[in-house]
């Protein structure tokens, strides 16, 4: 966590993060765009890493590895990382 690094390569590894953390990325949401993985501060609002590069919120990490397993089961084959990143945002965007 604490790294800044295009969002597909957070969601190449989401398996590996901790599943309490939360998931900043720039707009406009892309498989290229930045990503953070940080905990939400207990305060509310963004953690100072988000805010210093401009993330906004996407996802929790549970909430993302949820969606992705369920989604992931309908398929005859296994999507690639940028295709899981891609069906992630659309579905950050439009239904979460």
């Amino acid at each position: 966590m604490g790294t800044v690094r295009p969002l597909v390569a957070v969601i190449d590894n989401l398996e590996s993060l901790d599943p309490d953390a939360t998931i900043y990325v720039a707009e406009p949401w892309k498989v290229e765009s930045l990503a953070l993985v940080e905990f939400e501060p207990a305060a509310g609002g963004l953690p100072e890493a988000a805010v210093r590069e401009n993330l906004k919120y996407f996802l929790e990490v549970f909430v993302a590895r949820d969606f992705l397993a369920d989604w992931q089961m309908s398929l005859s084959q296994q999507p690639t990382a940028e295709e899981r990143c891609e069906r992630l945002i659309h579905y950050a965007v439009n239904d979460a």
